[in-house]
C-alpha cells in the first residue's frame, strides 16, 4: 500500500491498493476512486462487534454503516479530500496506543481499526441547542487517517502536566491522557469573559493535538454570506458544534460530516 498527503490548506489523501490491501472510511466521505476498486458497505466493519458496537459507533460521531474499499483486477487508487482547512494527519495505531480524536475527525483507516465512543458529556445542550461533546476512540491494529482544523500544535505533557483548552480546540489526544471537561471557574468569566462556560483539561503524561479552527468558528466566520443565516457566536457555544453551527456547516457541506 502506497500513500501520499498533497496540499497544505485542504490536502488531499490519496492511497495506492494491491490486492489484499482493505481502507474502511465511513460513507460518503471518498472523493474519488479507479475503476478498479470496489466499495462494500456494511454496518459489521471498524471493530463493530453485533449491534451494541455498531450503535456505540454511531454515538460517537461515526455512522451506523462503514465503507470497505478493495481492489480487483489490478492496483488501484481512493483519494480523500479534505473537507475543511487543515491537515491530515497519519498515525499508526497499537494495542494499548488508541488515540480519542474529535467525533468527525476520522478520515479513514486499514483493516484492524475498531472505532467507540471514548468520551461523552452533556455540555447544556437544552439551554444553548449544542449536541454536547463526544470523543471518537482509535483503536485496534492499524494505520489510521484523521482530519484535523487549521493549524495544528501539539504538545507532550508530563505526567502531572495540564494544559486548559476551549473543548473546540481538541484536536485530538493519546489514550493516556487524563481528560475532563468542567465549568469555567467563576461566575465573571462564565457569563461576561466571552469565552464561553466551558473548557477541556487535559493532564499528562501523554501527547495532545490542539486545533486552532473550531466549526463553530468557522460557522460564525462564513454566516454573513449565507442569505441571513447567522451562527451564534462562538463563545455562547462553549467551543462545541451547536444546533446552529451544524445547520450553517450542513447546508455548506452537505450534511456529510
Amino acid at each position: 500500500m502506497q500513500t501520499k498527503i498533497t496540499g497544505d490548506t485542504l490536502p488531499v489523501l490519496e492511497i495506492g491498493l494491491e490486492a489484499g490491501d482493505k481502507i474502511v472510511a465511513e460513507p460518503g466521505e471518498f472523493s474519488w476512486m479507479t475503476q478498479t476498486v470496489t466499495m462494500n458497505t456494511t454496518p459489521m466493519a471498524a471493530g463493530a462487534k453485533g449491534l451494541f458496537g455498531v450503535l456505540g459507533r454511531a454515538l460517537s460521531g461515526g455512522g451506523l454503516f462503514m465503507t470497505e474499499f478493495t481492489t480487483q483486477g489490478g492496483p488501484g487508487l481512493v483519494a480523500f479530500a479534505a473537507k475543511v482547512p487543515g491537515r491530515i494527519m497519519e498515525l499508526d495505531v497499537a494495542p494499548g496506543q488508541g488515540y480519542l480524536i474529535h467525533r468527525h475527525g476520522f478520515l479513514c483507516a486499514t483493516a484492524g481499526v475498531e472505532l467507540g465512543i471514548g468520551f461523552q458529556r452533556s455540555l447544556g445542550a437544552g439551554i444553548f441547542g449544542g449536541d454536547g461533546f463526544i470523543m471518537q476512540r482509535l483503536s485496534g491494529q492499524c494505520k489510521a487517517w484523521v482530519e484535523l482544523g487549521g493549524e495544528v500544535i501539539t504538545y507532550d505533557l508530563a505526567p502531572g502536566e495540564t494544559i486548559s483548552a476551549h473543548p473546540g480546540h481538541v484536536g485530538m489526544f493519546t489514550e493516556s491522557i487524563n481528560f475532563d471537561v468542567t465549568l469555567l471557574p467563576g461566575i465573571s468569566n462564565m457569563f461576561f469573559g466571552g469565552d464561553g462556560l466551558f473548557v477541556a483539561r487535559l493532564t499528562g503524561p501523554g501527547k495532545v493535538w490542539l486545533q486552532s479552527l473550531t466549526l463553530p468558528n468557522l460557522a460564525h466566520a462564513i454566516s454573513p454570506y449565507l442569505g441571513g443565516r447567522e451562527a451564534a457566536p462562538p463563545a455562547v457555544q462553549g467551543g462545541v458544534a451547536g444546533g446552529v453551527a451544524a445547520s450553517v456547516l450542513g447546508s455548506l457541506f452537505g450534511n456529510n460530516r
